[in-house]
């Protein structure tokens, strides 16, 4: 079994180790450092668990390092924790800059460690009930709308929220980024809170993705279409259709939709579908994973190049939106 323990007991933080309890064939939760000595207390008191003196004697204590820290910290935490060749779960963004997620790379293969990012809705249950059905798309809508809440607001929310959906449309489009083009205002905040970005691909592949912080209501949904098939996830209330077309193979079922394409065409049937979505903890589930691919010596879910991946497109767009003529004055 894996000695795990976190750093970090804050809000997320606090999700972590009542899951890590839970995963008791996985793992065994050592424990937790958080530097804010009446947050530790707290949290020790309320989940029967040793708070460690420090970050180090955390790393020391255990196989499996669980960084659920302020992002700022991200790099400093992990670094320690892979030059003592611990594996390494990370919340995302990875890192706070470009050059501190290189870094860790670098470290993670020193090491010859595991390391995961925490892009959770990789997990999410409507993801992995439509995941199978998507193959080659070819135009991909996102909108991650979220209502303001002052934490977080001290980065972009490309960071804040785009990232979701930035790692979900990397790992479903199989080509080369050719053109980022982006746009957002900051209405509330020193740093954007709502955007637009478009992703164009080697393949044809664009992807246009929407995300704010300052809606009336929250939604995460992506629509992707591909050739014969449209695919809707709702990562928020987990519902996902599915509509698939197919060329009609002798006489259609006169329940069916069907359409003439004409010019001689066979008939084509419109087939909808609503796969039933698993009832998973996509957090519980990325943890659990994680250990499996370390135990069974395979490739995490998420894996740190992955981390970095959407980390280096997030930038990519925050750099489009300094340019941006509503930003411009800020």
């Amino acid at each position: 079994m894996l000695k795990v323990g976190v750093l970090g007991a804050g809000h997320l933080g606090k999700i972590h180790l009542r899951l890590l309890k839970e995963l008791t064939e996985e793992y065994e939760l050592v424990g937790f450092f958080d530097p804010h000595e009446e947050t530790a207390k707290k949290t020790a008191e309320e989940y029967g668990l040793t708070i460690f003196s420090s970050k180090e004697a955390l790393i020391d204590a255990v196989d499996v390092v669980d960084i659920v820290t302020p992002t700022l910290s991200h790099f400093e935490c992990a670094e320690m924790a892979l030059r003592k060749q611990k594996h390494v779960f990370i919340e995302k963004p990875i890192t706070n800059t470009i050059d501190e997620a290189k870094k860790l790379i670098i470290y993670s293969h020193e090491a010859n460690v595991k390391v995961q990012v925490g892009h959770v809705e990789r997990f999410n249950p409507a993801f992995m009930a439509a995941k199978d059905a998507i193959d080659n798309p070819m135009f991909i809508e996102t909108h991650r709308l979220a209502q303001f809440n002052p934490r977080g607001t001290d980065v972009s929310v490309v960071l804040d929220l785009m990232i979701h959906d930035l790692d979900i449309v990397l790992s479903t489009v199989n080509s080369n980024i050719k053109k980022i083009s982006a746009s957002g205002v900051a209405v509330v905040s020193d740093t954007p809170d709502i955007c637009n970005a478009r992703l164009e691909f080697d393949n044809g592949c664009v992807a246009n993705l929407t995300a704010s912080r300052i809606s009336l209501k929250n939604m995460r949904k992506t629509r992707i279409f591909q050739r014969y098939a449209y695919i809707s996830m709702d990562f928020l209330d987990k519902e996902v259709e599915i509509v698939r077309m197919h060329e009609v193979d002798g006489t259609p079922d006169p329940l069916a939709m069907t359409f003439d394409p004409g010019n001689g065409k066979p008939l084509k049937e419109i087939n909808f579908n609503q796969p039933k979505v698993p009832e998973v903890n996509a957090i519980k589930e990325e943890l659990r994973t994680f250990a499996h691919a370390i135990n069974t010596n395979t490739t995490p879910l998420v894996t740190i190049d992955d981390g970095y991946n959407a980390l280096e497109v997030a930038y990519k767009i925050i750099e489009k939106l300094s340019l941006s003529p509503n930003l411009m004055e800020q």
